[in-house]
């Protein structure tokens, strides 16, 4: 959820994909990218949402993002998104659904790239209650192996709770294919606003 100050790289696209399981609903998300210039990133895929007893829904999202100083090892880096999500109706969760947003990911990295810290600072849009927020995630990547990263996060807006999540990421084939876990829940200690998720990202060198 919090997101990096990196793109896809230039020529070429990644897809991003996950399920998360909650106590009285589901998701499916699958969100290509592409960055066909070298400096400017387009989101453009979807969600299908389940609650328990409730019509299924399928949710959009568009979104732009550009980089003002591109991370390096040992050294920061930070860019723009600005994007929307749209849906019929409003969906529980950490997932911003219905507003425009726009933010600032922040991304430093330490230890020669064994650690790297990720900061978003934000503006949204709530379209439901018609209200402005302001959104922020803070996380880090931890890299224990050649083919492993734990990943930790916090993330939320000024009108709420925050949520946490943790988990990790496997590559099965190196710069190109990953898997990952996590677990997350808002800091309210209900129940029904535990998840766990199982992902998917496919992330070729070149495909323009």
């Amino acid at each position: 959820m919090t997101d990096d100050a990196r793109l896809a790289t230039a020529g070429s696209c990644q897809l991003e994909s996950w399920t998360r399981i909650y106590k009285d609903s589901n998701e499916k998300w699958a969100l290509p990218a592409c960055n066909p210039t070298g400096n400017f990133e387009i989101t453009a895929g979807g969600g299908h949402i389940k609650n328990t007893g409730q019509v299924a829904t399928n949710d959009y999202v568009l979104q732009g993002k550009s980089l003002y100083r591109e991370l390096k090892t040992n050294d920061y880096g930070w860019g723009l998104a600005v994007g929307q999500i749209n849906h019929p109706s409003t969906t529980a969760g950490p997932n911003s659904l219905g507003n425009t947003y726009a933010y600032i990911p922040l991304s430093v990295s330490t230890l020669n790239d064994k650690v790297i810290y990720h900061t978003n600072l934000g503006w949204l849009r709530d379209k439901a209650k018609n209200e402005n927020r302001m959104t922020y995630g803070f996380g880090a990547e931890i890299q224990t192996s050649s083919r492993f990263i734990f990943i930790a996060e916090t993330f939320g807006d000024n009108k709420a709770k925050p949520y946490w999540q943790t988990g990790g990421r496997y590559s099965l084939i190196p710069n190109l294919l990953q898997i990952d876990t996590t677990i997350g829940q808002q800091f309210n200690g209900i129940t029904n606003t535990r998840w766990i998720s199982f992902g998917l990202r496919y992330i070729p060198d070149s495909i323009f």
